[in-house]
């Protein structure tokens, strides 16, 4: 026997965990392990004024950032849509359900303004090779190429 069509009804009150929801072997799970942003607010204090309306935390727009480079999104304004649907990025990002996701024009003001005169990204690149190799993942005994084409030792 054919059920009655179900019509959907909001409930008014939901208990939901995005942590029950993201699989333990999710690729932003283990990379969430050795990813310490603590220190960018400080890197970047001289960068915000202290008057004006608060502006998007950083460590959100950093982790967001990652999202794209570890899932070829290229786009800022994608890379809004994909962290507003997906719940691993949401959970990535430290994201409830119910907040609000920055707008694609707030990522190019930071990436071309505050996290370039900064040299955030720079700083984190070199915390996060230094936490790689404190735990063993990597020797720190390669060369690497920057954009510039600057030459340098990565390690002791």
């Amino acid at each position: 026997m054919m059920g009655p069509r179900q019509e959907a009804q909001a409930a008014l009150f939901y208990e939901f965990s995005l942590e029950d929801h993201v699989p333990q072997d999710h690729l932003l799970r283990s990379i969430d392990r050795f990813v310490d942003l603590g220190s960018i607010r400080g890197h970047l204090a001289d960068f915000y004024s202290h008057t004006g309306r608060p502006s998007v935390d950083p460590e959100l727009l950093i982790r967001m950032l990652l999202v794209g480079y570890c899932f070829g999104i290229r786009s800022e304004q994608r890379l809004c849509e994909e962290v507003h649907l997906n719940l691993a990025y949401r959970w990535f990002c430290r994201l409830d359900l119910n907040d609000r996701i920055p707008d694609h024009s707030t990522f190019s003001k930071n990436r071309h303004g505050r996290f370039r005169d900064s040299e955030l990204l720079r700083h984190l690149c070199e915390t996060t090779v230094t936490r790689c190799i404190e735990e063993g993942l990597v020797s720190g005994q390669r060369m690497a190429i920057d954009a510039q084409g600057r030459m340098e030792r990565i390690g002791h």
